[in-house]
């Protein structure tokens, strides 16, 4: 009796262990993720378009306008260029990461002043993908991913 309650305590612990292992690994790899988009939005703030496109995947797509998806390297550099030169600034809310393997989905709201006084807001949607060396990078970013909730 005593050995089969050693063998229990022992495979709890044990299970205790892989558990621990595992939600250390979530976060650690949850943390990753935020620090790639702090890496981007903290570029774009500077303008600094090289590191912005460091954060992206070589296919990446990314949806600087509603309905007008963008992909390739000049592409997304002109369409990054031309929201720093039109002073666009973004101001980000809170931020929730969903990992699945190797994948993850990035969900943020921002905020944005308008021309007119006004201000824009919607949910930046991205997902990112593991590298093979282990880093993370995005590979869909749809800051405007609350727009089909719109009326018609």
């Amino acid at each position: 009796m005593r050995f089969l309650t050693t063998l229990i305590i022992a495979m709890t612990l044990m299970a205790m262990a892989v558990l621990t292992q595992a939600q250390e690994s979530k976060m650690k790899d949850q943390n990753e993720v935020l620090a790639i988009i702090n890496t981007m939005t903290t570029a774009f703030a500077k303008g600094d378009i090289d590191t912005v496109m460091s954060t992206y995947g070589q296919e990446a797509v990314v949806v600087g306008e509603p309905g007008k998806p963008v992909t390739g390297d000049s592409e997304l550099r002109t369409m990054f260029a031309s929201f720093v030169e039109a002073g666009v600034a973004f101001t980000y809310g809170a931020h929730e990461v969903v990992i699945a393997g190797d994948t993850a989905l990035h969900l943020m709201q921002w905020t944005a002043p308008q021309p007119d006084g006004g201000e824009a807001s919607a949910l930046s949607v991205a997902v990112l993908r593991r590298q093979p060396d282990g880093g993370w990078k995005m590979v869909i970013d749809h800051p405007f991913g609350d727009t089909v909730m719109a009326p018609q």
